[in-house]
Protein backbone atom coordinates (compact mmCIF):
# COMPACT_ATOMS: atom_id res chain seq x y z
CA UNK A 1 0.00 0.00 0.00
CA UNK A 2 0.98 3.68 -0.31
CA UNK A 3 1.37 5.68 2.86
CA UNK A 4 2.65 9.08 4.02
CA UNK A 5 5.72 8.23 6.09
CA UNK A 6 7.12 10.35 8.93
CA UNK A 7 10.91 10.02 9.04
CA UNK A 8 12.07 12.83 11.33
CA UNK A 9 10.80 16.17 12.58
CA UNK A 10 11.32 19.08 10.23
CA UNK A 11 11.15 16.93 7.09
CA UNK A 12 8.12 16.60 4.80
CA UNK A 13 6.21 13.35 4.83
CA UNK A 14 7.29 10.93 2.10
CA UNK A 15 4.69 8.94 0.19
CA UNK A 16 6.18 5.43 0.00
CA UNK A 17 5.20 1.77 -0.27
CA UNK A 18 4.55 0.00 3.03
CA UNK A 19 3.76 -3.68 3.54
CA UNK A 20 0.80 -4.71 5.71
CA UNK A 21 0.69 -7.99 7.63
CA UNK A 22 -2.37 -10.24 7.65
CA UNK A 23 -4.76 -9.57 10.56
CA UNK A 24 -3.78 -11.43 13.71
CA UNK A 25 -5.95 -12.24 16.75
CA UNK A 26 -8.23 -9.32 17.57
CA UNK A 27 -7.09 -7.29 14.55
CA UNK A 28 -9.02 -5.64 11.74
CA UNK A 29 -7.75 -4.70 8.26
CA UNK A 30 -9.45 -1.57 6.91
CA UNK A 31 -9.32 -0.07 3.42
CA UNK A 32 -8.98 3.62 4.24
CA UNK A 33 -11.60 5.85 2.63
CA UNK A 34 -10.56 9.21 4.07
CA UNK A 35 -8.31 10.78 6.71
CA UNK A 36 -8.53 14.26 8.20
CA UNK A 37 -5.51 16.46 8.90
CA UNK A 38 -5.50 17.52 12.55
CA UNK A 39 -3.52 20.41 14.01
CA UNK A 40 -2.00 18.12 16.65
CA UNK A 41 -0.22 16.29 13.80
CA UNK A 42 1.77 19.49 13.21
CA UNK A 43 3.23 19.19 16.70
CA UNK A 44 4.52 15.75 15.69
CA UNK A 45 5.94 17.06 12.44
CA UNK A 46 7.63 19.97 14.22
CA UNK A 47 9.08 17.87 17.05
CA UNK A 48 6.95 19.33 19.86
CA UNK A 49 5.51 15.91 20.61
CA UNK A 50 7.90 12.95 20.41
CA UNK A 51 7.20 10.13 17.97
CA UNK A 52 9.26 7.08 17.09
CA UNK A 53 10.24 6.95 13.42
CA UNK A 54 9.51 5.69 10.88
CA UNK A 55 5.76 5.97 11.40
CA UNK A 56 2.51 6.70 9.64
CA UNK A 57 0.69 9.62 11.24
CA UNK A 58 -2.97 10.62 10.88
CA UNK A 59 -5.39 9.62 13.63
CA UNK A 60 -8.73 10.76 12.13
CA UNK A 61 -9.84 8.18 9.57
CA UNK A 62 -12.67 6.10 8.18
CA UNK A 63 -12.91 3.13 5.87
CA UNK A 64 -14.33 -0.28 5.04
CA UNK A 65 -13.36 -3.52 6.78
CA UNK A 66 -11.54 -5.84 4.38
CA UNK A 67 -10.59 -8.71 6.68
CA UNK A 68 -10.61 -9.65 10.36
CA UNK A 69 -8.38 -11.86 12.48
CA UNK A 70 -9.34 -14.67 14.87
CA UNK A 71 -11.56 -13.68 17.77
CA UNK A 72 -12.85 -10.41 16.32
CA UNK A 73 -16.48 -9.83 17.29
CA UNK A 74 -17.08 -6.07 16.94
CA UNK A 75 -17.00 -5.84 13.13
CA UNK A 76 -17.21 -8.02 10.02
CA UNK A 77 -15.84 -7.57 6.48
CA UNK A 78 -17.87 -4.99 4.60
CA UNK A 79 -18.63 -2.87 7.67
CA UNK A 80 -18.08 0.85 7.38
CA UNK A 81 -16.01 2.03 10.35
CA UNK A 82 -14.41 5.03 12.00
CA UNK A 83 -11.01 4.58 13.65
CA UNK A 84 -10.25 6.28 16.96
CA UNK A 85 -7.05 6.95 18.87
CA UNK A 86 -9.00 6.26 22.09
CA UNK A 87 -8.38 2.54 21.62
CA UNK A 88 -8.78 0.75 24.92
CA UNK A 89 -7.69 -2.44 26.61
CA UNK A 90 -10.97 -2.92 28.50
CA UNK A 91 -9.17 -4.34 31.55
CA UNK A 92 -7.20 -1.57 33.28
CA UNK A 93 -8.53 0.30 36.32
CA UNK A 94 -9.76 3.29 34.29
CA UNK A 95 -11.41 1.17 31.58
CA UNK A 96 -13.26 -0.70 34.32
CA UNK A 97 -14.45 2.68 35.68
CA UNK A 98 -15.92 3.42 32.27
CA UNK A 99 -13.24 5.99 31.43
CA UNK A 100 -11.98 4.15 28.37
CA UNK A 101 -10.62 7.34 26.76
CA UNK A 102 -8.01 7.38 29.55
CA UNK A 103 -6.99 3.72 29.12
CA UNK A 104 -3.67 3.10 30.86
CA UNK A 105 -2.67 -0.10 29.07
CA UNK A 106 -2.93 0.50 25.32
CA UNK A 107 0.15 -1.69 24.96
CA UNK A 108 -2.07 -4.67 25.72
CA UNK A 109 -3.71 -4.35 22.29
CA UNK A 110 -0.44 -4.05 20.38
CA UNK A 111 1.44 -6.97 18.87
CA UNK A 112 4.05 -8.64 21.03
CA UNK A 113 7.71 -8.66 20.02
CA UNK A 114 7.36 -12.34 19.11
CA UNK A 115 5.11 -11.46 16.15
CA UNK A 116 6.10 -9.67 12.95
CA UNK A 117 5.19 -5.96 12.89
CA UNK A 118 1.80 -4.91 11.60
CA UNK A 119 3.47 -2.54 9.15
CA UNK A 120 6.92 -2.64 7.55
CA UNK A 121 8.95 -1.10 4.77
CA UNK A 122 9.90 -3.41 1.87
CA UNK A 123 13.35 -3.92 3.49
CA UNK A 124 11.68 -5.25 6.66
CA UNK A 125 12.05 -2.13 8.83
CA UNK A 126 9.11 -1.92 11.21
CA UNK A 127 6.80 1.06 10.75
CA UNK A 128 4.71 2.47 13.58
CA UNK A 129 1.11 3.65 13.37
CA UNK A 130 0.91 6.85 15.36
CA UNK A 131 -1.82 6.89 18.01
CA UNK A 132 -2.53 3.29 17.06
CA UNK A 133 -4.26 4.43 13.85
CA UNK A 134 -1.88 5.52 11.07
CA UNK A 135 -4.66 6.89 8.89
CA UNK A 136 -2.54 8.47 6.13
CA UNK A 137 -2.28 5.17 4.32
CA UNK A 138 -4.35 3.17 1.89
CA UNK A 139 -4.96 0.54 4.57
CA UNK A 140 -4.98 0.46 8.37
CA UNK A 141 -4.30 -2.63 10.48
CA UNK A 142 -5.91 -1.97 13.85
CA UNK A 143 -7.07 -3.71 16.98
CA UNK A 144 -10.84 -4.11 17.00
CA UNK A 145 -10.98 -1.87 20.10
CA UNK A 146 -9.85 1.02 17.87
CA UNK A 147 -12.82 0.96 15.46
CA UNK A 148 -16.59 1.28 15.57
CA UNK A 149 -19.11 0.27 12.91
CA UNK A 150 -21.37 3.03 11.55
CA UNK A 151 -24.39 3.33 9.26
CA UNK A 152 -23.51 2.70 5.61
CA UNK A 153 -25.44 5.74 4.40
CA UNK A 154 -22.98 8.01 6.22
CA UNK A 155 -20.53 9.61 3.71
CA UNK A 156 -17.12 8.24 4.63
CA UNK A 157 -15.21 11.43 3.81
CA UNK A 158 -17.29 13.23 6.45
CA UNK A 159 -17.21 10.27 8.83
CA UNK A 160 -13.42 10.61 9.01
CA UNK A 161 -13.59 13.93 10.88
CA UNK A 162 -15.83 12.35 13.51
CA UNK A 163 -12.72 10.35 14.48
CA UNK A 164 -11.13 13.33 16.26
CA UNK A 165 -12.50 16.81 15.56
CA UNK A 166 -16.15 15.99 16.23
CA UNK A 167 -15.52 13.52 19.03
CA UNK A 168 -13.20 15.94 20.83
CA UNK A 169 -15.24 19.10 20.23
CA UNK A 170 -18.81 17.91 20.61
CA UNK A 171 -17.67 15.56 23.38
CA UNK A 172 -16.12 18.47 25.28
CA UNK A 173 -19.54 20.13 25.35
CA UNK A 174 -21.59 16.96 25.91
CA UNK A 175 -19.42 14.83 28.16
CA UNK A 176 -16.78 16.97 29.85
CA UNK A 177 -18.73 20.16 30.44
CA UNK A 178 -22.26 18.71 30.37
CA UNK A 179 -23.53 22.13 29.27
CA UNK A 180 -27.01 23.00 30.53
CA UNK A 181 -29.68 24.77 28.50
CA UNK A 182 -29.32 28.53 28.70
CA UNK A 183 -25.64 28.51 29.69
CA UNK A 184 -23.17 31.05 28.31
CA UNK A 185 -20.26 29.50 26.40
CA UNK A 186 -17.08 30.95 24.87
CA UNK A 187 -14.91 29.05 22.39
CA UNK A 188 -11.39 30.34 21.68
CA UNK A 189 -10.05 29.04 18.37
CA UNK A 190 -12.53 28.13 15.64
CA UNK A 191 -10.66 25.42 13.80
CA UNK A 192 -11.82 21.82 13.53
CA UNK A 193 -12.06 21.27 17.29
CA UNK A 194 -13.45 24.69 18.22
CA UNK A 195 -16.17 24.59 15.59
CA UNK A 196 -17.39 21.32 17.01
CA UNK A 197 -17.40 22.70 20.55
CA UNK A 198 -19.65 25.45 19.16
CA UNK A 199 -21.89 22.79 17.65
CA UNK A 200 -21.98 20.81 20.86
CA UNK A 201 -22.98 23.92 22.82
CA UNK A 202 -25.74 24.64 20.31
CA UNK A 203 -27.03 21.08 20.50
CA UNK A 204 -27.09 21.28 24.32
CA UNK A 205 -29.22 24.43 24.19
CA UNK A 206 -26.65 27.02 25.30
CA UNK A 207 -28.20 30.47 25.49
CA UNK A 208 -25.18 32.32 24.13
CA UNK A 209 -22.20 30.89 22.27
CA UNK A 210 -19.37 33.36 21.63
CA UNK A 211 -16.75 32.55 18.97
CA UNK A 212 -13.23 33.95 19.40
CA UNK A 213 -10.72 33.74 16.56
CA UNK A 214 -8.17 36.01 14.90
CA UNK A 215 -9.62 35.32 11.44
CA UNK A 216 -12.90 36.86 10.27
CA UNK A 217 -13.65 33.85 8.07
CA UNK A 218 -13.44 31.43 10.96
CA UNK A 219 -15.64 33.59 13.17
CA UNK A 220 -18.23 33.63 10.41
CA UNK A 221 -17.91 29.86 9.95
CA UNK A 222 -18.55 29.50 13.68
CA UNK A 223 -21.72 31.55 13.30
CA UNK A 224 -22.87 29.25 10.51
CA UNK A 225 -22.68 26.20 12.80
CA UNK A 226 -24.21 27.73 15.92
CA UNK A 227 -22.33 30.68 17.44
CA UNK A 228 -24.65 33.49 18.48
CA UNK A 229 -21.87 36.09 18.77
CA UNK A 230 -18.33 36.66 17.53
CA UNK A 231 -15.83 38.57 19.66
CA UNK A 232 -13.74 41.10 17.76
CA UNK A 233 -10.90 43.28 19.02
CA UNK A 234 -9.98 42.56 22.65
CA UNK A 235 -11.82 39.26 23.26
CA UNK A 236 -11.78 39.59 27.05
CA UNK A 237 -13.43 43.00 26.87
CA UNK A 238 -15.88 41.75 24.26
CA UNK A 239 -16.97 38.79 26.39
CA UNK A 240 -17.27 41.05 29.43
CA UNK A 241 -19.57 43.38 27.49
CA UNK A 242 -21.70 40.51 26.20
CA UNK A 243 -22.13 39.05 29.69
CA UNK A 244 -22.72 42.25 31.63
CA UNK A 245 -19.26 42.08 33.17
CA UNK A 246 -19.84 38.64 34.70
CA UNK A 247 -18.04 36.30 32.33
CA UNK A 248 -19.13 33.00 30.82
CA UNK A 249 -20.22 29.79 32.50
CA UNK A 250 -17.98 27.68 30.26
CA UNK A 251 -14.87 28.86 28.39
CA UNK A 252 -13.05 26.46 26.08
CA UNK A 253 -9.47 27.13 24.97
CA UNK A 254 -9.16 25.19 21.73
CA UNK A 255 -5.79 26.78 20.90
CA UNK A 256 -3.71 25.91 23.95
CA UNK A 257 -1.02 28.58 24.28
CA UNK A 258 -0.14 30.87 27.17
CA UNK A 259 -2.01 33.85 25.74
CA UNK A 260 -5.28 32.05 25.06
CA UNK A 261 -5.21 30.23 28.40
CA UNK A 262 -4.82 33.55 30.23
CA UNK A 263 -7.64 35.05 28.18
CA UNK A 264 -9.87 32.03 28.80
CA UNK A 265 -9.50 32.27 32.57
CA UNK A 266 -10.24 36.01 32.46
CA UNK A 267 -13.42 35.31 30.46
CA UNK A 268 -14.67 32.73 32.98
CA UNK A 269 -17.21 33.96 35.54
CA UNK A 270 -16.66 33.36 39.26
CA UNK A 271 -17.71 29.77 39.86
CA UNK A 272 -17.44 28.95 36.16
CA UNK A 273 -15.11 26.52 34.42
CA UNK A 274 -12.31 26.94 31.91
CA UNK A 275 -11.42 23.94 29.73
CA UNK A 276 -8.00 23.39 28.19
CA UNK A 277 -8.66 21.52 24.95
CA UNK A 278 -5.93 22.71 22.59
CA UNK A 279 -2.56 20.99 22.52
CA UNK A 280 0.47 23.16 23.20
CA UNK A 281 3.16 20.48 22.95
CA UNK A 282 4.64 18.25 25.64
CA UNK A 283 6.65 21.07 27.22
CA UNK A 284 3.76 23.53 27.45
CA UNK A 285 2.65 24.74 30.89
CA UNK A 286 -0.51 26.43 32.16
CA UNK A 287 -0.07 29.35 34.59
CA UNK A 288 -3.12 29.77 36.86
CA UNK A 289 -3.27 32.53 39.52
CA UNK A 290 -4.21 30.98 42.85
CA UNK A 291 -6.78 33.68 43.60
CA UNK A 292 -8.82 32.64 40.56
CA UNK A 293 -9.23 29.24 42.21
CA UNK A 294 -9.64 29.92 45.92
CA UNK A 295 -10.91 33.50 45.72
CA UNK A 296 -13.25 33.30 42.74
CA UNK A 297 -14.06 29.60 42.77
CA UNK A 298 -13.11 29.11 39.15
CA UNK A 299 -12.35 25.59 37.95
CA UNK A 300 -9.84 24.47 35.35
CA UNK A 301 -10.33 21.16 33.53
CA UNK A 302 -8.33 19.36 30.92
CA UNK A 303 -10.20 17.77 28.03
CA UNK A 304 -8.80 14.65 26.40
CA UNK A 305 -10.62 13.50 23.26
CA UNK A 306 -13.94 14.83 24.49
CA UNK A 307 -14.09 12.37 27.42
CA UNK A 308 -15.46 9.91 24.89
CA UNK A 309 -16.83 6.43 24.89
CA UNK A 310 -16.38 6.36 21.13
CA UNK A 311 -18.14 3.04 20.53
CA UNK A 312 -21.33 4.74 21.75
CA UNK A 313 -20.62 8.41 20.94
CA UNK A 314 -19.59 8.12 17.29
CA UNK A 315 -22.72 6.30 16.08
CA UNK A 316 -24.76 9.00 17.87
CA UNK A 317 -22.86 11.73 16.04
CA UNK A 318 -23.52 9.92 12.76
CA UNK A 319 -27.24 9.89 13.61
CA UNK A 320 -27.15 13.62 14.41
CA UNK A 321 -25.56 14.31 11.02
CA UNK A 322 -28.07 12.16 9.15
CA UNK A 323 -30.86 13.99 10.99
CA UNK A 324 -29.47 17.32 9.78
CA UNK A 325 -28.62 18.48 13.30
CA UNK A 326 -24.81 18.13 13.23
CA UNK A 327 -23.11 20.11 10.46
CA UNK A 328 -20.12 18.42 8.88
CA UNK A 329 -20.15 19.45 5.21
CA UNK A 330 -19.40 23.02 6.31
CA UNK A 331 -16.27 21.91 8.18
CA UNK A 332 -14.40 20.34 5.27
CA UNK A 333 -12.44 23.11 3.61
CA UNK A 334 -10.84 20.94 0.94
CA UNK A 335 -10.48 17.36 -0.22
CA UNK A 336 -6.98 16.37 -1.33
CA UNK A 337 -5.02 13.33 -2.45
CA UNK A 338 -2.34 11.56 -0.44
CA UNK A 339 0.32 13.15 -2.65
CA UNK A 340 -0.91 16.60 -1.54
CA UNK A 341 -0.63 15.86 2.18
CA UNK A 342 2.32 18.19 2.85
CA UNK A 343 0.52 21.06 1.13
CA UNK A 344 -2.49 20.25 3.30
CA UNK A 345 -0.48 20.58 6.49
CA UNK A 346 1.05 23.85 5.26
CA UNK A 347 -2.44 25.24 4.71
CA UNK A 348 -3.41 24.13 8.22
CA UNK A 349 -0.34 25.88 9.68
CA UNK A 350 -1.37 29.07 7.92
CA UNK A 351 -4.89 28.97 9.33
CA UNK A 352 -6.39 28.62 5.86
CA UNK A 353 -8.56 25.58 6.61
CA UNK A 354 -10.89 24.14 9.22
CA UNK A 355 -10.30 20.60 8.02
CA UNK A 356 -8.58 19.19 4.96
CA UNK A 357 -9.47 15.58 4.23
CA UNK A 358 -7.29 13.16 2.29
CA UNK A 359 -9.62 11.05 0.16
CA UNK A 360 -8.38 7.68 -1.07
Amino acid sequence: MRAALFRESGRPLAVVDVDTAAPGPGEVLVATAAAGLCHSDIHLLDGKIPIAAPAIIGHEASGVVVDVGPGVTRVVPGDHVIACLSAFCGRCALCLRGETWLCQDKQAIQRTAALPPRLALPDGTAVGANAGVGGLAERMLLHENAVVSIAKDMPLDLAAIIGCAVTTGVGAAFNTADIRAGATVVVIGCGGIGLNIVQGARLRGAGRVVAVDLLDAKRELARSVGATDAAEGDPVAAVSALTGGLGADHVFDAVGNATTTTQALAMTRPGGTMYVVGIGGMGATVDIPGYALWGQGKSVRGVHMGSNNFTVDMPRYVDLYLQGRLFLDELVSRRITLDEVNDGYDALRGGETARSVVVF
